[in-house]
């Protein structure tokens, strides 16, 4: 396959507008350390495997030079009244909007997912900062009734400290920043560590919050540090002064680093694998149905945690919905992510490549039937693949991050649901019906396992405002919004005496 090109200048406009240098410092706590002692990491297209730009990582000692500018900033931090940090983060989110169009095109230039979802991401963060914003006056605590005469019972919520994020190759910008706004509102300071595939888009947009936090006179509240897994990945998770570790990534690194998390007692929020199901039933609406499965299969070259990986067809519509598929994947457009007219791009490195593969002679040695796609195009590049597979197949029950997306023919709804069910991820779900009792018995106890279940839209695209998060192996933590909020927060019961008594509770009495 012939990708064109990334246009030269282009790129270089990019970085100079983004303020991001040839060879850039990686570790900041307010201020860029100008010789970190870690190795160089090149930072790649994948669309052409160009060289970007090389980033000096940190090592052990900048790691902790970073942490004590947090700790120091934290103890100021938190005594700003909340609605005054929200006003801040109402400036990152201005300064995110006037830099959209470039810091999106970075997020594909780096990653390789195409240029609508770069800016979406980038949009992401701008509606996350808005949601912290109205929040930074809602962290509410609860008034209860003492049973003792002359006392007043109620809870309030605290700041935990310097939390970590862990964030992962394919959103490098929007989950830190599910994180990142939501623990500034709450109070707390911020440790980044992003994927080492994505760390120039972590560098803008340090640097873009840094113009605003100079602005008040602050540093050390955001503060990035890249680095490798084993020295600056592992120094996080084992750090005690870090009461909070937000990581996404893979089930397998998530069982690492929750076990490190609890060893010292430490608290988790996990956004692991997603091995997400649409139930599509004879009665839906089957255009709606189909532009649902094509994005989520093929949305981000599959490469997101919500990317729609199976697909159950009601015996009655599985033909039509099939042809329907093999039909609309034939017109997926793959190519430079630059070009606004491509739908899929490339996948992240060529051991994503290489996995794909892998796992398609899985499937078919498991007796899955390729019905369309599946090569490999050249570089980064590939087809994505339509599988008919039976009930059972082993390899469904795993978590393959490309566009592969199997389709699976049955009869009741309830055989649906169990097959549904029947793997060891939790993530988000949908069902296309227009019946209201196939719908309610799809969200209901009964229904989808997972953390999001919806009807009639597909598996991926989230908003902001709900809590996003799913059970079982992915993890069970909750980010964003409703009241994900208290993850970043201790909680602390307080009880007023307010009379010269002093009754106990539960009617116990004690002389002296």
């Amino acid at each position: 396959m012939n990708v064109a090109e990334t246009n030269t200048a282009r790129v270089e406009r990019i970085l100079e507008s983004l303020e991001i240098e040839p060879i850039n410092s990686g570790a900041c706590g307010g201020e860029w350390i100008p010789v970190p002692m870690g190795p160089e990491l090149d930072s790649s297209n994948p669309a052409d495997g160009s060289l970007i730009a090389k980033v000096q990582t940190a090592g052990p000692r900048e790691y902790e030079r970073v942490v004590k500018r947090a700790l120091e900033a934290f103890e100021g931090w938190r005594m700003t009244p909340a609605p005054k940090r929200g006003e801040i983060v109402r400036e990152i989110g201005d300064e995110l909007r006037q830099r959209k169009a470039d810091l999106g095109a970075l997020v594909t230039l780096e990653m390789g997912k195409i240029l609508a979802e770069g800016l979406g991401e980038v949009q992401e963060m701008i509606d996350i900062a808005d949601f912290a914003v109205g929040l930074s006056r809602q962290l509410y605590g609860l008034t209860m009734h003492s049973e003792r005469p002359g006392h007043r019972m109620y809870e309030q919520w605290h700041p935990l400290g310097v939390m970590g994020v862990v964030s992962a190759f394919n959103f490098p910008v929007a989950v830190w920043a599910w994180n990142a706004m939501i623990a500034a509102v709450c109070g707390d300071c911020v440790l980044w560590k992003p994927s080492s595939k994505t760390p120039l888009t972590a560098i803008a947009v340090q640097k873009i919050c840094n113009r605003v936090f100079e602005r008040h006179g602050l540093r050390g509240v955001f503060n990035l540090v890249i680095g490798e897994g084993r020295t600056v990945g592992e120094s996080l998770i084992e750090d005690r002064r870090v009461p909070l570790v937000s990581f996404t990534g893979s089930t397998q690194a998530g069982r690492h680093v929750a076990e490190a998390v609890a060893r010292r007692l430490g608290r988790t929020i996990l956004e692991l694998g997603g091995n997400n199901a649409i139930i599509v039933m004879n009665d839906a609406n089957l255009d709606l149905a189909l532009r649902a499965v094509v994005f989520g299969s093929v949305g981000t070259a599959g490469q997101r945690c919500t990317t729609t990986r199976r697909l159950f067809l009601q015996h009655g519509i599985a033909a039509r919905m099939t042809e329907a598929l093999i039909a609309a994947y034939k017109q997926v457009k793959i190519g430079n992510p630059l070009d606004e007219t491509t739908a899929m791009g490339p996948l992240v490195s060529r051991e994503a490549v290489s996995d794909m593969l892998r796992g398609l002679e899985t499937i078919q040695q498991q007796g899955g039937e390729i019905l369309y796609g599946g090569r490999h195009l050249g570089g980064n590049f590939v087809e994505p693949a339509l599988v008919r597979a039976k009930p059972g197949l082993p390899i469904m029950s795993e978590e393959i991050f490309a566009p592969i997306l199997y389709l699976v023919e049955f009869n009741s709804l309830e055989n649906a649901i169990d097959q549904h069910n029947a793997v060891p991820q939790g993530l988000s779900s949908a069902m296309f019906t227009t019946n209201l009792i196939s719908a309610e018995t799809f969200l209901s106890h009964r229904g989808s396992d997972c953390g999001i279940a919806n009807i009639n839209i597909g598996t991926s695209g989230a908003e902001i405002g709900g809590a996003f998060g799913g059970e079982k192996e992915t993890g069970g933590g909750r980010e964003a919004g409703s009241d994900s909020w208290k993850a970043y927060m201790r909680r602390q019961t307080n009880t007023l005496n307010w009379s010269s008594d002093l009754p106990l509770a539960q009617g116990i009495k004690f002389q002296l």
